[in-house]
């Protein structure tokens, strides 16, 4: 199926070398990272889980990426992990801790991404695929989409990470709810419990999401930088993880940039 414009759209594609998993980097700066198995609502296999890192990592390295836009084809997000894969992973506990450790490592990727990144959310957004979107700085998300974190349905034990960084967006109580239920929710119920930044009609999601990574492309790398640093981190070490960004920005020269284009009125060159 063909990828939906305009996000992909005059971007060069990166070759990721694994099959449902497609890159593409743009001139404006934002590239983009898009599941693509339509016919199995982009879950996630194995082999992606296992292809993210690197993948983010070249996207991280490409010259002139300042944003990064995750979606998937064919008007859903991820309906989460293959569960024709799970079936066989959980039936030997060995495999199912090196299922754990690589589906925990791609998240770690993604959370770690040195820019920008926002998850444009399509559809189902569920399990393992809602995993990945809160692992996202953002979430926009279209009127129709539905949210949900289901585990609790499978049986599954759902790992540290994803839980604290879940708990960390919404809250303790909220993420209790998502995880003890397993509910399915509606965009608007998303938004309010904290789990999407913005909702919007589907057909201008695509349009938003992308003039919205346009415009931190001209934002200072530094700030945003510092920003992930000190909340990617429990609150009694942001200071630590500010600390070295704040010393860098005595010499950097964002802030003298920034200050000129503000006296000179016109758009600063970060």
């Amino acid at each position: 199926m063909a990828t939906r414009p305009p996000l992909t759209r005059d971007r060069a594609p990166l070759p990721t070398e694994t099959e449902g998993l497609n890159a593409h980097v743009g001139e404006d700066g934002v590239a983009v990272l898009e599941f693509d198995r339509p016919h199995r609502r982009n879950a996630v296999t194995l082999a992606i889980w296992q292809a993210l890192p690197q993948v983010l990592k070249r996207l991280a390295e490409e010259p002139g990426v300042r944003a990064l836009l995750v979606t998937g084809a064919g008007g859903t997000f991820s309906a989460g992990a293959d569960i024709d894969e799970l079936a066989g992973v959980y039936g030997d506990p060995d495999r199912a801790d090196a299922y754990h450790a690589i589906n925990v490592a791609a998240e770690e990727a993604l959370a770690a991404f040195p820019h920008p990144t926002i998850a444009v959310v399509h559809g189902a957004c569920v399990g393992g695929g809602c995993q990945l979107a809160v692992a996202c700085d953002l979430r926009f998300v279209a009127a129709d989409a539905r949210l949900g974190i289901t585990p609790a349905k499978l049986g599954v034990v759902y790992p540290a990470v994803p839980t604290l960084r879940l708990a960390r967006l919404v809250g303790p109580a909220r993420a209790k709810y998502l995880l003890f239920s397993g509910e399915l929710l509606s965009a608007p119920e998303a938004a309010a419990l904290g789990l999407a930044e913005r909702v919007l009609p589907a057909a201008e999601l695509d349009a938003a999401a992308l003039e919205f990574a346009r415009l931190l492309t001209t934002r200072s790398p530094q700030t945003i930088g510092a920003v992930k640093a000190a909340l990617a981190v429990p609150p009694e070490r942001a200071a630590e993880a500010l600390a070295p960004w704040e010393r860098r920005s005595r010499e950097a020269p964002d802030v003298r940039e920034g200050l000129a284009a503000f006296l000179e009125r016109r758009p600063p060159r970060f």
